[in-house]
């Protein structure tokens, strides 16, 4: 019993009710300019004067309302509608406004059936309470019974109390109605305005979208960050060491401590700019570093952490880095950075850097994770003694700033392989070149 009560007269019914008076009043617009039409059609005659000229307009406003649906702000200001008055879960409704036909044909199906079925809803909840209020009292005022208002055959000592029964009647019928209706326009709204394969594939396509700027924020973060910190621990290691030994060396580690926190606050302040929509990183934010412009500057901050490092350049035609494509010397420069980060936690002795430009082969096939169609190619290759298992510094990472780089890779096209090799371990990554061009 209280279930049922629950179900008709509960919050949740009454919010849908309302919902539906909303539709009722929006239909009106419609209804007063086809009752104008229908009158005139008639002969000039006032259409409200009479219940079939009514009727006809209140027909007439529906095809109306069909077409104005097609609008794009429909679906958007229906949907939060549903989710705030009628208890429709949000998962099941579909975001945005109606892309395609299909979805604005269903947009329009629901915006003509709850118009159309708050109008009539509407209709009966401004005249039947006022009817069901005379029916009631119409038995103990004796007024009432000889007004003119066509109910005189209820004033007959027969029966009297028969008209309040029947405007009972009259609200538990109006409740049952408003219930009904709430619960077919909640039942079809899911139908009507829920997601399309488009709008689903649409959806999918900016949750991707969205992932892969988070997972470019992640990896440069953790590239800048994650470098710059294990490079400064590093730096402060080797100069506690040397302190009272060599004042020079730690003179030096302390600059490069202050160089590359410098750099990396710049960096940091670029890669926040670009989280905030509309807020573009300070003017003198340091820019993504690359090969040509930051290479020796890495390899003398590596260097200043005690680190041996021996690197071998063979840029190519020109003699200088410059000459890359920008894209491909910032992803470069991110892989090398993250190379050395690896070789100074994970290994011991001195590390042997080779970046080259190379021709490919002109057979068009891939060998080795690298193309040889006779397009350029960047070559990174990096090996150094690995550490003894009880001298290797414990990853905290998870292993992020390898895979972070074989994304970068395989965004050019590449490939980076790490592990052991022979009796080394070596990172090698190759880069195809699109060009020569910034």
């Amino acid at each position: 019993m209280r279930d049922g009560l629950s179900r008709l007269l509960g919050a949740r019914a009454r919010l849908r009710w309302v919902h539906l008076i909303l539709g009722g009043a929006l239909l009106m617009p419609y209804f007063l300019l086809t009752q104008v039409g229908v009158g005139t059609a008639a002969g000039g005659v006032n259409a409200l004067s009479s219940l079939p000229l009514t009727l006809a307009a209140y027909a007439a406003a529906l095809p109306l309302v069909a077409v104005t649906a097609v609008f794009g702000l429909v679906r958007p200001l229906s949907v939060a509608a549903v989710r705030a008055m009628c208890g429709v879960p949000g998962e099941r409704l579909a975001e945005g406004p109606a892309r395609s036909w299909a979805a604005r044909g269903r947009t329009s199906a629901w915006w003509t059936l709850h118009l159309g079925l708050g109008a009539l809803i509407s209709g009966m909840t401004l005249a039947v309470p006022p009817m069901a209020v005379v029916l009631i009292t119409l038995p103990f005022v004796s007024g009432l019974r000889k007004t003119e208002l066509g109910m005189g055959w209820f004033s007959t000592e027969a029966d009297p109390y028969v008209a309040p029964l029947f405007g009972i009647g009259l609200l538990g019928g109006l409740v049952l109605c408003a219930a009904g209706a709430g619960a077919l326009v909640a039942r079809m709204a899911p139908v009507l305005l829920g997601p399309t394969a488009a709008d689903r594939l649409a959806a999918a396509e900016e949750r991707a979208a969205d992932l892969a700027v988070r997972n470019r924020l992640a990896r440069e973060l953790h590239d800048a960050v994650g470098h710059a910190l294990s490079a400064v621990t590093l730096q402060a290691v080797a100069a506690r060491r040397m302190l009272e030994r060599d004042p020079g060396f730690v003179r030096e580690a302390l600059a490069a401590i202050e160089d590359t926190t410098r750099r990396t606050v710049g960096e940091l302040d670029a890669v926040l700019g670009l989280l905030r929509d509309g807020d573009p990183a300070r003017p003198d934010a340091a820019p993504a570093p690359t090969l040509a412009v930051d290479l020796d500057g890495l390899l003398a901050r590596t260097r200043a952490a005690g680190a041996t490092v021996t690197a071998h350049q063979d840029p190519g035609p020109g003699g200088d880095w410059a000459g890359l494509p920008a894209i491909a010397s910032r992803e470069a420069y991110r892989i090398v950075q993250e190379g050395l980060s690896n070789a100074l936690r994970h290994g011991t002795g001195p590390v042997d850097l080779r970046i080259r430009v190379r021709a490919g082969h002109e057979n068009g096939h891939r060998e080795n994770g690298h193309r040889e169609d006779g397009q350029r190619e960047l070559e990174i290759t990096m090996t150094n003694a690995p550490a003894a298992p009880g001298e290797r510094e414990p990853r905290t990472t998870g292993g992020r700033g390898l895979r972070g780089s074989a994304e970068r890779a395989a965004l050019l096209g590449g490939s980076v392989e790490a592990g052991p090799y022979e009796d080394r371990w070596r990172l090698r990554a190759v880069l195809p070149l699109a060009g020569g061009g910034r």
